[in-house]
């Protein structure tokens, strides 16, 4: 098909051409993460698809007037595995002569390593040893402390063979290298008084420092404790205690601010809110009560949804499904945003003086180094610039709506019509949909460009991306609802969304699917086998899912979410029929809708026995499925040549089952 940008050709919906191709998807996959300042300088991870995967540390100097450079060749991978959703992998202080020290981690082996930048000739050098028992040894959250000649941060300790055989504190690490051989260098600041712990934040005068922590069931956005211990000269913690938080309270951050007061968002008031703390009396003031979120779940260790200024001012990330950056005044509450077309900021935040940098994107752009100057008002593009690799005509135009489910409770969810600048459909037709489900399950789906969504929708597929009940961004109430009731809520929320898109004439009936990776794979899985849901959808793409709740709550994922099925499920123990029921595994035989199921080898998160279990099941009755599994690939396709193959598998089964006419990509074998 030809045509011109002065005339419109007309062709049914799923069969137009569109220049965003697996290849553009998979090159464009990921984002930076990690951001920091080093003295002037900002740095942070970035993907690599094309070199496997890996994450490279950038170097944006100190006057902006070159690019950011990759300061570590390939196959040096700055990224580390703890609680398998990995933390902050580097840290990095300047020093008076030879330019900065950096420490990372080095996803290779998880090891802990430093390095010299500015000093080509000194490889980087191993701080922390290697251990054979179950995963090792795993680092993350440093914080360099040159004035000690150390490094603290959080050490994971495997104790055994198994995943939830482990435990975890704060450490000191020698950054001359002494530990490397001799794991009895490596100093354990408290006990392992808890089963999850942040890396300790230290006050401006060093005799303070404070972290986060939490014990198995909770979840860190269920509730967390504020741990608060003296520091000694010699850098030993003292008088350890638990200073704020609790069971029904999530805070999310700790931070120093430059009058020495302890800052913390927390969700006390049902809203993550910055509030100033009085360790001494427990005493909490919040700085600008809003009913919007300061906060995020905490998914990685080490995120920073705020960040004190020299002058005592604070920048804050903050909003309601999407997020802004801004100025907080904590005397007067007064809080001045940035500008600029950003929908969405990523929980990383560096501060330069008066400047304050950031990750973030909109909805007509990918993830970018922003920096906001607090004293001009002025906000910037710094690094990760994003380049239109197609004309921005192909891109979506998203819709923010709320649905109404059932019993009248709000829905939020993110709708993208097809679009194409130079074809419509034929009068009369209606588009297929593909509703989104994401992983989580308690995250969200935030509000910015998707070169992903780009792929469908400039082929004409709807795309219906769902912040079903138990999505953060929205307070806490919304995350509750999800409370023993996964499964059903998120199911049920979903399908309302994609039977309201058919009722308003904004979507085929018979045309609609849903698709979701890891919790939202869960959710996928589930609305084919749920009675409540049946024949609501034509297909499905089931990627990297957990599929039998039992066998994940008895030993089959990661000591992080070993009990996270005790809030979105139930207590095991008194509940397992629940968990019976629910599981996808169990009713293999109500699966009738055609489905795609992909999952990498090598993920311990969501592992491939579970795919095993749920195909010998399905194997025998009406289904017809594909099943796609990856070498060396883990939880979330990191490779460029996974993503070009699922992008393109997940299309070929939408060509196959809602009958369009393609030739762009391999066709999908389904069997029975």
């Amino acid at each position: 098909m030809v045509t011109t940008r002065s005339e419109t050709a007309r062709a049914p919906y799923g069969s137009w051409p569109s220049p965003i191709d697996g290849a553009l998807v998979a090159a464009r996959d990921g984002r930076p993460e990690f951001l920091d300042a080093v003295g002037d300088e900002v740095w942070w991870t970035e993907p690599r698809p094309e070199e496997g995967g890996r994450r490279a540390l950038m170097r944006l100097r100190a006057d902006r007037s070159a690019p950011a450079e990759s300061t570590l060749p390939a196959p040096w991978n700055v990224r580390n595995r703890v609680i398998e959703y990995g933390g902050t992998p580097w840290a990095g202080a300047p020093r008076a002569e030879g330019g900065p020290l950096v420490v990372f981690t080095h996803f290779g082996d998880q090891r802990l390593y430093a390095f010299a930048p500015d000093d080509p000739g000194t490889a980087p050098w191993p701080l922390t040893p290697v251990s054979g028992v179950g995963g090792g040894l795993r680092w993350c959250d440093p914080v360099l402390r040159p004035e000690l000649g150390v490094v603290t941060c959080v050490l994971e300790e495997f104790t055994g063979e198994g995943q939830t055989d482990l435990r975890r504190l704060p450490v000191s690490v020698p950054l001359d290298g002494s530990a490397a051989g001799d794991r009895s260098l490596v100093v354990e600041l408290t006990d392992a008084t808890h089963r999850f712990v942040t890396g300790p934040r230290f006050s401006r005068d060093g005799r303070q420092a404070v972290w986060l922590a939490w014990d198995h069931p909770s979840m860190p956005w269920d509730g967390t404790l504020v741990r608060l211990a003296s520091v000694t000269e010699d850098g030993a913690f003292t008088d350890v205690r638990t200073v704020a938080g609790g069971a029904d309270e999530s805070v999310v951050q700790a931070e120093w601010a430059a009058d020495g007061s302890l800052l913390l968002a927390t969700d006390r008031t049902g809203w993550w809110n910055v509030h100033r703390l009085d360790p001494d009396n427990g005493e909490l003031v919040n700085l600008c009560p809003r009913e919007e979120e300061f906060g995020g779940g905490l998914w990685k260790i080490g995120q920073r949804w705020f960040a004190p200024l020299p002058s005592g001012l604070i920048a804050v990330v903050h909003g309601l499904g999407e997020t802004k950056l801004g100025i907080l005044d904590p005397e007067t509450g007064e809080l001045v945003d940035g500008t600029g077309p950003w929908t969405e900021w990523a929980p990383a935040l560096a501060v330069c003086d008066t400047r304050v940098a950031g990750i973030a994107a909109g909805t007509h752009s990918t993830y970018e180094i922003v920096e906001l100057d607090t004293g001009t008002g002025h906000t910037g593009v710094i690094g990760s610039v994003h380049r239109d690799p197609v004309d921005p005509v192909f891109y979506p135009e998203p819709q923010i709506r709320t649905f109404t489910g059932p019993g009248g409770r709000d829905i939020h969810a993110h709708v993208y019509p097809p679009h194409h600048p130079d074809v419509t459909a034929p009068d009369g037709e209606l588009p297929p949909y593909v509703v989104w489900a994401h992983g989580g399950p308690n995250s969200r789906a935030p509000l910015v460009l998707d070169l992903e969504i780009a792929y469908f929708t400039s082929r004409g597929i709807g795309v219906a991306e769902v912040n079903y009940g138990g999505s953060t961004g929205y307070g806490r109430e919304y995350r509750n609802r999800l409370r023993e009731q996964w499964g059903v809520v998120d199911v049920d929320d979903c399908a309302a969304v994609a039977l309201a898109l058919a009722e308003e004439g904004a979507a085929d009936r018979a045309r609609l699917a849903i698709r979701g990776g890891s919790a939202g794979g869960w959710t996928s899985a589930a609305s084919l086998t749920s009675p409540a849901t049946e024949g609501v959808y034509a297909c499905a793409t089931i990627l990297y899912p957990i599929l039998d709740l039992e066998g994940w709550a008895e030993g089959e994922t990661h000591d992080f979410e070993s009990q996270y099925l005790e809030s979105l499920v139930g207590p095991l123990a008194e509940t397992r029929d629940r968990y019976r029921e629910r599981s996808p595994a169990n009713h293999a035989a109500r699966t009738s809708a055609p489905f795609l199921l992909m999952a990498g080898l090598d993920d311990v998160i969501c592992p491939p026995v579970q795919c095993d279990r749920f195909l010998e099941a399905v194997d025998g009755h009406a289904a017809a499925h594909a099943y796609i599994a990856f070498e060396g690939e883990g939880h979330g396709f990191r490779r460029a040549d996974t993503i070009t193959r699922a992008v393109e598998a997940e299309l070929a089964l939408y060509v196959r089952t809602f009958g369009l006419v393609r030739d762009d990509v391999p066709p999908l074998e389904l069997r029975k």
